[in-house]
């Protein structure tokens, strides 16, 4: 099989006296059918002094050299690459940096320090073959991920592992072996050594894992991953504690953690992390007052405490804090179309996500992928709105701040006035006019009383 690479890789191998190899998720995702990769790694039997004064010959510029690990990294131009030398490696138990390496020119040495199989597939760029020293194209070709020595060892070894399982399987649509889960699950508790930037990182790529190749429900696979090998319940505890805790039948199917697990299946990409911990607040309301009431509030501060904990950036925090104490809001559909308009004007800026998560919410209960009547009823209101020319915005509004001081307000009391005109246009958008909004100011008396 042909592998499509750049004339200057291709022209650099030609070059070396030793074979140089690509290896990793270049070559398994096009034995997959996958598409090729643009991110390439490449290896060869050579120590890396040998191999950088090929590669400057060859034009390539060097951008650093770590002669511990054998380790360059490299490129032309745009064109960007990670060199290794064949190499072996020794862990000390929940470390994730190895802690010896020794250097060899022995190919199966190289692919049995890798995690999985189908990632220990190379390609030998010069003469176009594929060396596959430990079955990773049978692996590949049956959908399946086997470590590259014992799983229990593996994973041992590299608590990331753990993370990368589930994430990769779920991007490429593969499934673990039995062996595999049970490796993982064995050493579940290597994550708590693992940096939370690493884990958020593989957290977040897991949830929005459908989009890497377009594996549809990618996302629930990673996740049913994390929750069999019990690697959740390290990770999110909070989140596990939901696990057979059962909900209200006439309008769940499912427990507390499946539901969760669900509406990220059902989720728009831009709400992966709240459909996630919408519900997180569930299983703590439950111990506490053996009912799932006031969930979205306890909710809201354990998913900001999570984030915290993750170090997720500030804006998705807060957002994800929002839409988790609003999510319940007219659960039943019976708030008044005025509630609904302010809520509108209020929460503008995520109303589209605030629809995402009650619709992902609700096909979660039942898999019922029909509009949520909520939905149905929030759109309609937003919908009328518009074609009022109902305003959304201060900047919307017909009246300025500096034209309410100009008539006398205070200027420390035009923000709560314009944000009570703002409530009164989209309630009523025919008010929304300069002369009758300044009028309306004096006469509520606003200058005095504002609030």
């Amino acid at each position: 099989m042909k592998l499509t690479v750049s004339e200057k890789l291709y022209a650099l191998a030609r070059a070396c006296p030793f074979p140089l190899y690509i290896v990793g998720g270049f070559v398994r995702d096009a034995l997959a059918g996958l598409g090729e990769s643009c991110d390439i790694d490449i290896c060869a039997p050579a120590d890396a002094e040998k191999f950088c004064a090929v590669a400057v010959k060859c034009g390539a510029e060097i951008d650093a050299v770590y002669r511990n690990t054998g380790t360059v990294k490299l490129g032309f131009g745009r064109e960007k690459y990670e060199f290794t030398c064949f190499r072996s490696d020794e862990y000390v138990r929940g470390i994730h940096t190895p802690v010896k390496t020794f250097f060899t020119d022995e190919i199966t040495l190289d692919a049995r320090r890798r995690d999985f199989k189908c990632n220990a597939v190379y390609y030998d760029i010069a003469a176009g073959t594929l060396c596959d020293p430990l079955g990773g194209v049978a692996d590949i070709e049956n959908k399946i991920i086997t470590t590259v020595a014992d799983a229990d060892k593996v994973f041992g070894e590299d608590g990331l592992r753990l993370m990368r399982l589930a994430r990769q399987a779920a991007q490429l649509g593969f499934t673990p072996t039995d062996e595999c889960l049970a490796g993982a699950r064995n050493n579940r508790a290597l994550i708590a050594d693992i940096s939370v930037e690493r884990i958020y990182a593989e957290l977040d790529a897991l949830l929005h894992a459908d989009g890497k190749y377009g594996v549809s429900g990618a996302q629930y696979r990673g996740l049913k991953i994390l929750d069999d090998t019990r690697m959740l319940d390290v990770i999110l505890p909070e989140l596990a504690l939901g696990r057979g805790m059962a909900q209200n039948a006439a309008f769940h199917n499912h427990d507390v953690l499946e539901h969760s697990l669900r509406t990220v299946l059902y989720a728009d990409k831009s709400i992966r992390l709240t459909a996630l911990l919408h519900d997180v607040g569930k299983p703590r309301a439950f111990i506490d007052g053996g009912r799932y009431y006031n969930h979205e509030n306890i909710g809201a501060e354990i998913a900001e405490a999570i984030c915290a904990r993750l170090k997720v950036a500030k804006r998705l925090t807060a957002e994800t804090v929002r839409l988790t104490r609003l999510h319940m809001y007219d659960l039943k559909g019976d708030a008044r179309e005025s509630k609904i308009r302010k809520l509108i004007v209020d929460n503008l800026d995520i109303f589209d996500k605030l629809l995402f998560i009650k619709q992902a919410d609700f096909s979660a209960c039942r898999d019922d992928l029909s509009e949520a009547p909520c939905v149905t009823k929030w759109r309609n209101i937003f919908g009328k709105m518009e074609k009022d020319g109902a305003p959304f915005t201060l900047k919307q509004l017909a009246v300025k701040g500096d034209e309410l001081i100009a008539a006398g307000l205070p200027a420390d009391a035009t923000g709560a006035a314009l944000k009570r005109l703002l409530y009164d246009c989209a309630l009523n958008p025919a008010l929304n006019d300069k002369k009758t909004l300044l009028a309306r100011v004096i006469r509520a008396n606003l200058f005095d009383n504002p609030q």
